[in-house]
């Protein structure tokens, strides 16, 4: 049963079916811890899928999980409207439904997932064989205690995940890709062409006299949206910025000496220690094992060797304590002497002996070294408390409409004034404006404000505020012809050049097309003809574009094209395609089947959880789900 989990896992199916399975309850475990994550006592429903209730903690959750991975990818923070953007909210609770929608009609369907069944398969996990290759309940406790899952939730959701896998095998399971799609794909990936080309410059198209004051007027008519400007804010901005109030120089010895004294554990490494661990069904036997080995009768290797454990496979790791998740096991294993042995520990997962082998003592860098840390974090921790407190004072002052200006002057804070910028913070010879704080925050909400308008103070992502007043506006609009001519002449330039080249490449292929030498055509032009080979779609080659290369593969051979690249024109014959037979049953073949198979897949399960959806009805409650996914909006 797990074997197919994990090949369900490859492809959309298994995103639907497997989302609670032992990966996601690790990673979510991880970030949320056991309690956060597995809680769902929420009394607020998010949305109903036939019977099956979305809980506001699950969606939660869900979303969070979703949102760290994305900040992972992308390797920046996001905040919540550059998420909603993404749309991570719709894709959280669109794969919630989905679920719900696959555990509503295992209910209907009446279908059980016996004991039998999820042991089995629990066993049949290569993640819990030992070193004999059979199962190890040492390791699965340890596995699942290092997760912070225990062993009810862990069946339970195992149980959960297999009753979508049998349906979703059923309805999918006998998918194949047809032949002829297998071979169109083969066609499309492994046919080569050849070309012979032209490449023609923008000296091709001779000389290109100035243009008339009525060809001028008449290509700015034609194209004014080419000349618009867009819409220019004149705007006064106040900030508080926890990071430049910061003064660590104000900070006292005396201040330093405190901090270090009370957290000298972070200015170092913690202890560390290598810990082994047997677990036993019940305090009775434990302290039976544990006798054997204070006696020399037998030692501890031997002891977990009869309760099944391979010497290689007892070790929990180099951890330090607060890396061990049962408070129990942490509070015993740190208490030990080097290389002896507990007496029996009453652990969250059952009842263990443990043994450290090893210790790594803890260390702490001495104060002058971390003196200029320490008095930075201060500063910083002082300057954020004033921040909130200036801030509830500005904002009271901007109650009584007292100027951004006035505040500033009397509280010695910097005033930033922005003349005219753009949306994307440029100003209006296309530079970037410097001085925004926080661009990502702050234009949206500059853009957003009128003249006047009292707008609050927006959070910045160091922590601090800033305050927004829009002063003037200058709206879009087309410029005056006198403001851009010598633009208007550039590009009417470009145009005609542009224009001679397409004329004169139409010319070339229509000669070519009709048997005339492409080196005859070189020679009358003054290029050098260029041929490539084994030319591949939607690659690049030979000083060819993509898009010339696929236009390449749309025309026939000993047929010729032009194509516009960059400045210049590429005139082509095509002279070769080439294409290796299809052969069912090949590599290749069973590669295509596989890549596809998962997609048809997708497309068939989709369709069946939409009907299901349909017949069993779905409600969503959008102002839970705003409010779970970080407040409404």
């Amino acid at each position: 049963m797990l074997q197919n989990m994990r090949s369900a896992s490859q492809h959309w199916l298994g995103k639907i079916i497997l989302t609670v399975v032992f990966t996601f309850l690790i990673a979510g475990v991880a970030i949320f811890g056991v309690e956060d994550f597995f809680r769902s006592n929420s009394a607020t429903t998010v949305a109903t899928v036939g019977k099956t209730q979305i809980t506001a903690e699950s969606v939660r959750s869900a979303y969070q999980l979703q949102l760290q991975r994305y900040q992972s990818q992308l390797q920046r923070s996001l905040t919540p409207e550059q998420a909603r953007g993404l749309g991570l909210d719709r894709q959280v609770l669109s794969q919630l439904i989905s679920e719900a929608s696959l555990d509503q009609q295992t209910r209907d369907l009446g279908l059980v997932i016996p004991d039998s069944a999820v042991l089995r398969a629990i066993q049949e996990e290569p993640t819990f064989k030992g070193a004999n290759g059979t199962f190890d309940q040492n390791l699965f406790f340890q596995t699942l205690q290092r997760a912070g899952i225990n062993e009810a939730m862990f069946v339970r959701d195992q149980r959960a995940a297999a009753g979508r896998l049998q349906i979703a095998e059923a309805v999918a399971s006998d998918v194949h890709v047809p032949a002829a799609l297998r071979e169109a794909v083969h066609r499309y990936t492994t046919e080569r062409r050849a070309a012979s080309f032209l490449m023609l410059p923008p000296s091709v198209a001779g000389d290109v006299p100035a243009p008339t004051e009525d060809e001028v007027k008449s290509f700015y008519e034609e194209n004014k949206t080419a000349f618009r400007a867009p819409d220019y804010r004149a705007v006064t901005l106040l900030a508080l910025d926890p990071q430049a109030m910061a003064k660590p120089d104000a900070v006292t010895d005396e201040d330093v000496q405190k901090r270090y004294d009370l957290g000298k554990a972070q200015y170092g490494t913690p202890e560390r220690r290598t810990i082994q661990q047997i677990v036993f069904p019940d305090e009775a036997s434990a302290e039976a094992a544990r006798k054997e080995i204070e006696s020399g009768e037998k030692p501890f290797e031997a002891v977990a060797l009869a309760r099944g454990v391979d010497a290689k496979e007892l070790s929990l790791g180099n951890l330090t304590k607060a890396e061990l998740f049962d408070p129990a096991v942490a509070d015993a294993a740190f208490a030990l002497a080097q290389n002896a042995v507990s007496t029996p520990v009453k652990g969250r997962f059952g009842t263990v002996l443990l043994r450290v082998t090893a210790i790594e003592p803890a260390t702490s860098k001495p104060l002058a070294e971390v003196a200029p840390e320490i008095r930075k974090t201060i500063a910083l921790e002082r300057a954020k408390t004033a921040v909130e407190k200036d801030h509830d004072t500005i904002e009271d002052e901007r109650a009584n409409s007292k100027p951004l200006a006035d505040i500033a002057k009397e509280r010695g804070l910097t005033l930033v004034t922005l003349p005219a910028v753009s949306a994307q913070g440029l100003d209006p010879s296309g530079k970037p404006v410097e001085g925004i704080p926080d661009r990502d925050t702050t234009l949206p909400i500059v853009f957003r404000s009128e003249i006047g308008s009292d707008t609050e103070a927006l959070r910045l992502k160091t922590g601090g505020y800033v305050w927004v007043d829009v002063t003037g506006i200058d709206h879009a609009h087309d410029k005056p012809l006198e403001q851009v001519r010598d633009q208007v002449a550039a590009q009417w330039r470009a145009a005609e050049v542009a224009k001679r080249l397409s004329e004169k490449a139409r010319s070339l292929t229509e000669r070519l097309d009709k048997g005339e030498s492409i080196d005859t055509l070189a020679d009358e032009v003054g290029v050098q003809v260029q041929t490539s080979t084994d030319i591949a779609r939607n690659q690049g080659k030979d000083g060819l574009s993509a898009d010339v290369v696929n236009r390449i593969f749309s025309t026939p051979v000993d047929k010729s094209v032009s194509v516009e690249s960059g400045e210049s024109r590429v005139v082509a014959k095509v002279t070769a395609a080439s294409m290796p037979a299809f052969v069912p049953g090949s590599p290749s073949d069973e590669a295509i089947s596989k890549r596809f198979q998962a997609t048809l897949i997708d497309d068939v399960l989709g369709e069946y959880i939409a009907d299901v959806q349909k017949t069993v009805g779905i409600t969503v409650n959008q102002t839970a789900f705003r409010r779970a996914i970080g407040g409404e909006y």
